[in-house]
């Protein structure tokens, strides 16, 4: 008798954290510049006081994008048009309402970029994180892309992997650093 009471206690209390603590909305983002891991702007995923953000693992779009770097800052850009440029390389991370709130207004969405669904293949996964995919499989994850641009950055070089260090020469610049 007293452990069918236990057990009827423990599955009440489970049953009202569930209720109190309503279940955490998790998003699949695809990030393809600065926010990757060793990039600039990388930290900025660390920081719970934005939100959380787990790792997932590496993925390419399945349709390939120009992947440009444009402006005075040097910033990457994913050219919202289909069939151009490369399969871009990536990062997919699962993250709160609170890190996609944060990353929507870092992002200025919808003014500089747009958030848009992308289908990706997936390279390289780890387990749980509310991930749940396995190497080769596909997917679909939002991506920060735009198709508000200047004219000419379509005859930009476009890259499958973007690293803010790399040898194409141009220096990003994080906004702290900018002048307006």
């Amino acid at each position: 008798m007293k452990i069918k009471i236990k057990t009827s206690l423990y599955t009440s209390a489970i049953g009202l954290v569930a209720f109190i603590l309503p279940a955490v909305q998790m998003t699949h983002i695809f990030v393809y510049g600065t926010l990757k891991r060793g990039q600039p702007n990388y930290p900025r995923m660390l920081d719970p006081a934005n939100g959380k953000a787990s790792f997932c693992g590496r993925a390419s779009t399945i349709d390939k994008y120009p992947l440009v770097i444009a402006g005075k800052y040097s910033i990457p850009f994913l050219l919202n048009i289909p069939g151009q440029g490369h399969h871009v390389q990536g990062e997919v991370y699962s993250v709160d309402d609170q890190m996609l709130a944060f990353l929507d207004r870092f992002e200025s969405v919808p003014d500089m970029y747009q958030r848009t669904p992308v289908k990706l293949k997936v390279e390289e996964w780890v387990n749980g994180a509310g991930c749940g995919q396995t190497p080769g499989s596909t997917m679909e994850a939002f991506v920060y892309s735009t198709t508000t641009y200047q004219p000419d950055w379509v005859e930009l070089s476009a890259y499958e992997n973007y690293d803010a260090y790399g040898d194409h020469g141009l220096e990003y610049v994080i906004r702290e650093s900018r002048d307006d």
